[in-house]
Protein backbone atom coordinates (compact mmCIF):
# COMPACT_ATOMS: atom_id res chain seq x y z
CA UNK A 1 0.00 0.00 0.00
CA UNK A 2 1.11 3.54 -0.70
CA UNK A 3 0.97 4.63 2.93
CA UNK A 4 3.07 1.63 3.95
CA UNK A 5 5.62 2.24 1.20
CA UNK A 6 6.19 5.80 2.33
CA UNK A 7 6.41 4.66 5.96
CA UNK A 8 5.58 7.61 8.18
CA UNK A 9 3.91 9.79 5.52
CA UNK A 10 0.71 11.16 7.03
CA UNK A 11 -1.37 11.54 3.86
CA UNK A 12 -4.98 11.26 4.92
CA UNK A 13 -6.28 12.13 1.47
CA UNK A 14 -4.60 9.08 -0.12
CA UNK A 15 -6.77 5.95 0.06
CA UNK A 16 -5.41 2.47 0.56
CA UNK A 17 -6.85 1.36 -2.78
CA UNK A 18 -4.26 1.54 -5.54
CA UNK A 19 -5.33 2.74 -8.98
CA UNK A 20 -3.80 1.44 -12.20
CA UNK A 21 -4.02 3.73 -15.26
CA UNK A 22 -7.37 5.06 -14.09
CA UNK A 23 -8.78 8.58 -14.19
CA UNK A 24 -9.65 9.71 -10.69
CA UNK A 25 -10.68 12.94 -9.00
CA UNK A 26 -8.42 15.20 -6.94
CA UNK A 27 -9.10 13.21 -3.76
CA UNK A 28 -7.54 10.05 -5.15
CA UNK A 29 -4.13 8.91 -6.29
CA UNK A 30 -3.18 7.27 -9.57
CA UNK A 31 -0.54 4.58 -9.21
CA UNK A 32 1.56 3.51 -12.18
CA UNK A 33 4.54 1.17 -12.18
CA UNK A 34 7.68 1.13 -14.29
CA UNK A 35 10.78 -1.04 -14.16
CA UNK A 36 14.16 0.62 -13.80
CA UNK A 37 17.28 -1.53 -13.46
CA UNK A 38 15.00 -4.51 -12.76
CA UNK A 39 13.42 -2.69 -9.82
CA UNK A 40 9.71 -1.88 -9.80
CA UNK A 41 9.28 1.83 -9.21
CA UNK A 42 5.82 3.24 -8.56
CA UNK A 43 4.59 6.64 -9.69
CA UNK A 44 2.08 8.34 -7.39
CA UNK A 45 0.04 10.99 -9.20
CA UNK A 46 -2.22 13.51 -7.49
CA UNK A 47 -2.30 17.07 -6.19
CA UNK A 48 -0.53 16.44 -2.88
CA UNK A 49 0.12 20.08 -1.99
CA UNK A 50 -0.47 23.69 -3.20
CA UNK A 51 -4.27 24.07 -3.24
CA UNK A 52 -4.76 21.62 -0.37
CA UNK A 53 -2.15 23.23 1.86
CA UNK A 54 -2.12 26.41 3.90
CA UNK A 55 -0.95 29.63 2.29
CA UNK A 56 2.83 29.83 2.21
CA UNK A 57 4.48 32.19 4.69
CA UNK A 58 5.10 35.69 3.33
CA UNK A 59 8.83 35.41 4.13
CA UNK A 60 9.16 33.25 0.99
CA UNK A 61 8.00 36.03 -1.34
CA UNK A 62 11.36 36.63 -2.97
CA UNK A 63 11.36 36.31 -6.74
CA UNK A 64 13.76 33.86 -8.38
CA UNK A 65 13.64 32.01 -11.68
CA UNK A 66 12.77 28.30 -11.64
CA UNK A 67 11.96 27.99 -7.93
CA UNK A 68 9.41 25.63 -6.44
CA UNK A 69 6.60 26.47 -4.04
CA UNK A 70 7.31 26.29 -0.28
CA UNK A 71 4.55 23.69 0.07
CA UNK A 72 6.76 21.19 -1.78
CA UNK A 73 9.62 21.02 0.75
CA UNK A 74 7.12 21.38 3.61
CA UNK A 75 5.37 18.20 2.43
CA UNK A 76 8.57 16.17 2.77
CA UNK A 77 10.00 17.97 5.83
CA UNK A 78 6.87 17.43 7.93
CA UNK A 79 6.58 13.78 6.94
CA UNK A 80 10.20 12.64 6.90
CA UNK A 81 11.93 14.62 9.65
CA UNK A 82 11.46 15.72 13.23
CA UNK A 83 12.51 18.94 14.95
CA UNK A 84 16.28 19.60 15.02
CA UNK A 85 17.01 17.15 12.18
CA UNK A 86 19.28 18.55 9.46
CA UNK A 87 17.62 19.43 6.16
CA UNK A 88 19.84 20.15 3.15
CA UNK A 89 19.55 21.73 -0.27
CA UNK A 90 22.63 21.39 -2.55
CA UNK A 91 21.09 23.69 -5.21
CA UNK A 92 19.84 26.39 -2.87
CA UNK A 93 18.44 28.97 -5.31
CA UNK A 94 16.38 31.51 -3.36
CA UNK A 95 16.47 29.32 -0.23
CA UNK A 96 12.93 27.92 -0.18
CA UNK A 97 13.85 24.54 1.32
CA UNK A 98 15.98 25.78 4.19
CA UNK A 99 13.71 28.68 5.10
CA UNK A 100 10.70 26.37 5.27
CA UNK A 101 12.82 23.95 7.30
CA UNK A 102 13.81 26.79 9.63
CA UNK A 103 10.17 27.76 10.15
CA UNK A 104 9.58 24.13 11.13
CA UNK A 105 12.50 24.21 13.61
CA UNK A 106 14.84 21.99 11.61
CA UNK A 107 18.58 22.61 11.36
CA UNK A 108 19.65 23.64 7.87
CA UNK A 109 22.45 23.40 5.34
CA UNK A 110 22.30 25.32 2.09
CA UNK A 111 24.72 25.14 -0.80
CA UNK A 112 24.85 26.85 -4.16
CA UNK A 113 27.70 27.66 -6.48
CA UNK A 114 26.02 31.01 -7.12
CA UNK A 115 26.80 33.43 -4.23
CA UNK A 116 23.48 35.19 -4.89
CA UNK A 117 21.78 32.30 -3.11
CA UNK A 118 23.33 33.09 0.25
CA UNK A 119 22.52 36.78 -0.21
CA UNK A 120 18.87 35.91 -0.86
CA UNK A 121 18.46 33.32 1.89
CA UNK A 122 20.67 33.99 4.92
CA UNK A 123 19.23 37.38 5.87
CA UNK A 124 15.70 35.98 6.08
CA UNK A 125 16.76 34.01 9.14
CA UNK A 126 17.67 37.33 10.79
CA UNK A 127 14.51 39.39 10.49
CA UNK A 128 14.98 42.99 11.68
CA UNK A 129 12.65 45.05 13.82
CA UNK A 130 10.96 47.66 11.66
CA UNK A 131 12.01 50.58 13.86
CA UNK A 132 15.65 49.47 13.67
CA UNK A 133 15.48 49.10 9.89
CA UNK A 134 13.87 52.50 9.36
CA UNK A 135 16.39 54.28 11.57
CA UNK A 136 19.31 52.46 9.93
CA UNK A 137 18.13 53.21 6.40
CA UNK A 138 17.82 56.92 7.18
CA UNK A 139 21.50 57.06 8.10
CA UNK A 140 22.78 55.49 4.86
CA UNK A 141 24.16 58.37 2.77
CA UNK A 142 22.78 58.74 -0.75
CA UNK A 143 24.68 60.84 -3.25
CA UNK A 144 23.03 62.81 -6.01
CA UNK A 145 23.87 62.82 -9.71
CA UNK A 146 26.00 59.67 -9.73
CA UNK A 147 25.57 57.06 -12.43
CA UNK A 148 26.22 53.38 -12.72
CA UNK A 149 29.24 52.09 -14.60
CA UNK A 150 26.82 50.47 -17.06
CA UNK A 151 23.90 52.02 -18.93
CA UNK A 152 20.74 51.61 -16.84
CA UNK A 153 18.86 54.63 -18.17
CA UNK A 154 16.18 52.43 -19.77
CA UNK A 155 15.28 51.02 -16.34
CA UNK A 156 15.66 53.89 -13.87
CA UNK A 157 14.86 57.56 -13.43
CA UNK A 158 18.19 59.43 -12.90
CA UNK A 159 17.54 60.15 -9.19
CA UNK A 160 16.54 56.54 -8.60
CA UNK A 161 19.70 55.35 -10.35
CA UNK A 162 21.76 57.60 -8.08
CA UNK A 163 20.10 56.09 -5.01
CA UNK A 164 20.70 52.53 -6.26
CA UNK A 165 24.35 53.24 -7.04
CA UNK A 166 24.82 54.93 -3.65
CA UNK A 167 23.36 51.90 -1.87
CA UNK A 168 25.45 49.53 -3.97
CA UNK A 169 28.66 51.44 -3.19
CA UNK A 170 27.79 51.52 0.51
CA UNK A 171 27.11 47.77 0.69
CA UNK A 172 30.15 46.73 -1.36
CA UNK A 173 32.48 48.96 0.66
CA UNK A 174 31.25 47.45 3.92
CA UNK A 175 31.58 43.96 2.47
CA UNK A 176 35.12 44.72 1.33
CA UNK A 177 36.02 45.72 4.89
CA UNK A 178 34.15 42.77 6.41
CA UNK A 179 31.77 45.10 8.25
CA UNK A 180 28.39 44.01 6.92
CA UNK A 181 25.77 43.98 9.67
CA UNK A 182 22.60 41.90 9.73
CA UNK A 183 20.67 45.03 8.75
CA UNK A 184 23.03 45.56 5.79
CA UNK A 185 22.39 41.98 4.67
CA UNK A 186 18.63 42.42 4.94
CA UNK A 187 18.70 45.69 2.98
CA UNK A 188 20.91 44.07 0.33
CA UNK A 189 18.52 41.13 -0.03
CA UNK A 190 15.43 43.31 -0.37
CA UNK A 191 17.10 45.73 -2.78
CA UNK A 192 18.31 42.83 -4.93
CA UNK A 193 14.69 41.77 -5.29
CA UNK A 194 13.39 45.24 -6.06
CA UNK A 195 15.74 46.02 -8.95
CA UNK A 196 13.26 45.33 -11.76
CA UNK A 197 9.62 44.36 -11.93
CA UNK A 198 6.10 45.00 -13.14
CA UNK A 199 4.67 47.35 -10.50
CA UNK A 200 5.46 50.55 -8.64
CA UNK A 201 6.81 48.40 -5.83
CA UNK A 202 10.02 47.94 -7.85
CA UNK A 203 12.80 50.47 -8.50
CA UNK A 204 12.42 50.20 -12.28
CA UNK A 205 9.94 51.22 -14.92
CA UNK A 206 7.50 48.46 -15.93
CA UNK A 207 9.30 45.32 -17.10
CA UNK A 208 8.58 41.60 -17.07
CA UNK A 209 9.05 39.11 -15.60
CA UNK A 210 9.83 40.19 -11.99
CA UNK A 211 12.21 37.32 -11.23
CA UNK A 212 14.97 38.35 -13.62
CA UNK A 213 16.20 41.33 -15.64
CA UNK A 214 15.73 41.52 -19.38
CA UNK A 215 18.58 42.96 -21.45
CA UNK A 216 19.02 46.69 -21.93
CA UNK A 217 18.06 46.35 -25.61
CA UNK A 218 14.93 44.40 -24.73
CA UNK A 219 13.91 46.99 -22.13
CA UNK A 220 14.28 49.81 -24.67
CA UNK A 221 11.83 47.94 -26.90
CA UNK A 222 9.43 47.44 -23.98
CA UNK A 223 9.56 51.16 -23.23
CA UNK A 224 8.88 52.03 -26.85
CA UNK A 225 6.01 49.58 -27.14
CA UNK A 226 4.36 50.83 -23.95
CA UNK A 227 5.26 54.46 -24.62
CA UNK A 228 6.76 54.70 -21.14
CA UNK A 229 9.69 56.41 -19.43
CA UNK A 230 11.23 55.58 -16.06
CA UNK A 231 9.61 57.45 -13.19
CA UNK A 232 11.16 58.32 -9.86
CA UNK A 233 11.09 55.54 -7.26
CA UNK A 234 12.21 56.18 -3.68
CA UNK A 235 14.62 53.34 -2.94
CA UNK A 236 14.49 53.55 0.86
CA UNK A 237 10.70 53.71 0.97
CA UNK A 238 10.36 50.71 -1.32
CA UNK A 239 12.78 48.69 0.83
CA UNK A 240 10.61 49.44 3.85
CA UNK A 241 7.46 48.62 1.90
CA UNK A 242 8.79 45.25 0.74
CA UNK A 243 10.04 44.44 4.24
CA UNK A 244 6.56 44.99 5.66
CA UNK A 245 5.20 42.61 3.01
CA UNK A 246 7.85 39.96 3.67
CA UNK A 247 7.38 39.82 7.44
CA UNK A 248 3.60 40.23 7.66
CA UNK A 249 3.05 36.52 8.42
CA UNK A 250 6.01 36.11 10.77
CA UNK A 251 5.09 35.60 14.42
CA UNK A 252 7.32 36.49 17.36
CA UNK A 253 7.97 32.78 17.91
CA UNK A 254 8.91 32.21 14.25
CA UNK A 255 11.27 35.18 14.34
CA UNK A 256 12.96 33.70 17.39
CA UNK A 257 13.05 30.21 15.86
CA UNK A 258 14.65 31.40 12.62
CA UNK A 259 17.30 33.33 14.55
CA UNK A 260 18.13 30.25 16.64
CA UNK A 261 18.32 28.05 13.54
CA UNK A 262 20.72 30.57 11.97
CA UNK A 263 23.13 30.00 14.86
CA UNK A 264 23.85 26.48 13.58
CA UNK A 265 23.03 27.02 9.89
CA UNK A 266 25.68 26.10 7.32
CA UNK A 267 25.90 28.10 4.09
CA UNK A 268 28.23 26.74 1.42
CA UNK A 269 29.32 28.07 -1.95
CA UNK A 270 30.59 24.81 -3.44
CA UNK A 271 30.05 22.54 -6.39
CA UNK A 272 27.31 20.13 -5.22
CA UNK A 273 29.61 17.24 -6.16
CA UNK A 274 32.18 18.31 -3.56
CA UNK A 275 30.84 19.37 -0.17
CA UNK A 276 33.59 18.11 2.13
CA UNK A 277 32.47 20.46 4.90
CA UNK A 278 29.41 18.26 5.50
CA UNK A 279 30.27 15.16 7.59
CA UNK A 280 29.38 11.61 6.58
CA UNK A 281 25.94 10.29 7.61
CA UNK A 282 24.82 13.76 8.77
CA UNK A 283 21.74 14.87 6.85
CA UNK A 284 18.26 13.48 7.54
CA UNK A 285 16.58 14.90 4.43
CA UNK A 286 17.60 16.59 1.21
CA UNK A 287 14.97 18.46 -0.77
CA UNK A 288 16.29 20.06 -3.91
CA UNK A 289 15.78 20.98 -7.54
CA UNK A 290 18.88 20.89 -9.78
CA UNK A 291 19.56 22.88 -12.97
CA UNK A 292 17.47 21.38 -15.79
CA UNK A 293 19.67 20.83 -18.82
CA UNK A 294 20.27 24.25 -20.47
CA UNK A 295 16.79 25.68 -19.99
CA UNK A 296 17.60 28.46 -17.50
CA UNK A 297 20.31 30.93 -18.53
CA UNK A 298 21.62 32.20 -15.20
CA UNK A 299 23.90 34.91 -16.59
CA UNK A 300 21.11 36.39 -18.72
CA UNK A 301 18.62 36.15 -15.87
CA UNK A 302 20.84 37.53 -13.13
CA UNK A 303 23.12 40.03 -14.87
CA UNK A 304 21.62 43.02 -13.04
CA UNK A 305 21.50 41.29 -9.66
CA UNK A 306 25.10 40.27 -10.23
CA UNK A 307 26.09 43.86 -11.00
CA UNK A 308 24.36 45.24 -7.90
CA UNK A 309 26.09 42.71 -5.66
CA UNK A 310 29.53 42.97 -7.26
CA UNK A 311 29.37 39.42 -8.62
CA UNK A 312 30.81 38.40 -11.97
CA UNK A 313 27.79 36.38 -13.02
CA UNK A 314 29.40 35.23 -16.29
CA UNK A 315 32.16 33.53 -14.32
CA UNK A 316 29.61 31.93 -12.03
CA UNK A 317 27.62 30.58 -14.97
CA UNK A 318 30.70 28.77 -16.26
CA UNK A 319 30.65 26.72 -13.04
CA UNK A 320 26.92 25.97 -13.14
CA UNK A 321 25.72 22.73 -14.74
CA UNK A 322 24.23 23.90 -18.03
CA UNK A 323 24.25 20.55 -19.82
CA UNK A 324 22.98 20.46 -23.39
CA UNK A 325 22.32 16.72 -23.47
CA UNK A 326 20.76 14.26 -21.07
CA UNK A 327 24.01 12.28 -21.09
CA UNK A 328 26.03 15.27 -19.89
CA UNK A 329 23.42 16.09 -17.27
CA UNK A 330 23.25 12.57 -15.83
CA UNK A 331 27.04 12.34 -15.71
CA UNK A 332 27.15 15.40 -13.46
CA UNK A 333 24.17 14.35 -11.37
CA UNK A 334 25.64 10.89 -10.76
CA UNK A 335 28.51 12.56 -8.91
CA UNK A 336 25.99 14.70 -7.00
CA UNK A 337 24.15 11.55 -5.89
CA UNK A 338 27.38 9.91 -4.81
CA UNK A 339 27.98 12.90 -2.54
CA UNK A 340 24.38 12.90 -1.29
CA UNK A 341 24.69 9.24 -0.35
CA UNK A 342 27.84 9.99 1.65
CA UNK A 343 26.26 12.75 3.73
CA UNK A 344 22.81 11.17 4.22
CA UNK A 345 22.05 9.40 7.47
CA UNK A 346 20.89 5.81 7.46
CA UNK A 347 17.09 5.82 7.08
CA UNK A 348 17.41 9.34 5.67
CA UNK A 349 15.80 10.49 2.42
CA UNK A 350 16.42 12.53 -0.72
CA UNK A 351 13.54 14.26 -2.51
CA UNK A 352 14.90 15.24 -5.92
CA UNK A 353 12.54 17.49 -7.92
CA UNK A 354 13.03 17.65 -11.68
CA UNK A 355 9.89 19.37 -12.92
CA UNK A 356 8.79 18.55 -16.43
CA UNK A 357 11.10 19.23 -19.36
CA UNK A 358 10.31 19.84 -23.04
CA UNK A 359 6.56 19.31 -22.75
CA UNK A 360 7.13 16.08 -20.89
CA UNK A 361 9.13 14.53 -23.74
CA UNK A 362 12.15 14.14 -21.44
CA UNK A 363 11.20 12.39 -18.21
CA UNK A 364 14.15 13.39 -16.05
CA UNK A 365 12.64 11.53 -13.11
CA UNK A 366 13.17 8.23 -14.93
CA UNK A 367 16.78 9.21 -15.57
CA UNK A 368 17.29 10.18 -11.92
CA UNK A 369 16.13 6.88 -10.39
CA UNK A 370 19.06 4.82 -11.76
CA UNK A 371 21.49 7.48 -10.57
CA UNK A 372 20.17 7.07 -7.05
CA UNK A 373 20.34 3.29 -7.31
CA UNK A 374 23.93 3.46 -8.59
CA UNK A 375 24.89 5.52 -5.53
CA UNK A 376 23.30 3.05 -3.11
CA UNK A 377 19.88 4.57 -2.48
CA UNK A 378 16.63 2.60 -2.54
CA UNK A 379 13.92 4.18 -4.71
CA UNK A 380 10.71 4.74 -2.74
CA UNK A 381 8.84 6.11 -5.74
CA UNK A 382 8.21 9.00 -8.11
CA UNK A 383 5.71 11.51 -6.77
CA UNK A 384 4.01 13.58 -9.45
CA UNK A 385 2.15 16.59 -8.13
CA UNK A 386 -0.27 17.92 -10.73
CA UNK A 387 -1.33 21.50 -10.20
CA UNK A 388 -2.99 24.50 -11.76
CA UNK A 389 -0.65 27.14 -13.10
CA UNK A 390 0.03 30.41 -11.31
CA UNK A 391 0.06 33.86 -12.90
CA UNK A 392 3.85 33.69 -13.11
CA UNK A 393 3.69 30.48 -15.13
CA UNK A 394 1.18 32.02 -17.53
CA UNK A 395 3.46 35.01 -17.99
CA UNK A 396 5.91 32.60 -19.57
CA UNK A 397 3.25 31.36 -22.00
CA UNK A 398 2.80 28.13 -20.09
CA UNK A 399 -0.64 26.50 -20.19
CA UNK A 400 -1.62 23.63 -17.91
CA UNK A 401 -1.37 20.22 -19.60
CA UNK A 402 -0.26 21.94 -22.78
CA UNK A 403 3.41 22.86 -22.67
CA UNK A 404 6.18 23.61 -20.20
CA UNK A 405 6.19 22.51 -16.59
CA UNK A 406 2.69 21.36 -15.67
CA UNK A 407 3.72 19.21 -12.72
CA UNK A 408 6.38 18.67 -10.09
CA UNK A 409 8.08 15.32 -10.51
CA UNK A 410 9.97 14.25 -7.39
CA UNK A 411 12.12 11.16 -7.09
CA UNK A 412 12.05 9.97 -3.47
CA UNK A 413 15.01 7.88 -2.37
CA UNK A 414 16.03 6.30 0.92
CA UNK A 415 19.39 5.31 2.38
CA UNK A 416 18.81 1.90 4.00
Amino acid sequence: MFVNVLENFRLNEIPNTLFQNEEVDNNSTVIESIKIKNIEVKKYINEFWTAKQRQANSIHEVSYRACFKPQLPRFFITNLTKENDFVYDPFLGRGTTIIEAGLLNRQVIGNDINPLSKILSESRFLIPKMIDLVNYLEKIPFQKDIKADIDLSMFYYPDTESEIVSLRNYILEKEKNNKLTNLDKWIRMVATNRLTGHSKGFFSVYTMPPNQAVSQKRQIKINEKRNQKPEYRNVKKLIIRKTISLIKDISILQRKTLKQIHNTAIFLNNDARETKTIPDNFVQLTVTSPPFLNIVQYAKDNWLRGWFNGINIQEIEKKITMSKTIEQWTDVMQKVFNELYRITKKKGHVAFEVGEVKNGEIKLDEHVVPLGINSGFTPIGIIINNQEFTKTANIWGVKNNNKGTNSNRIVLLKKE
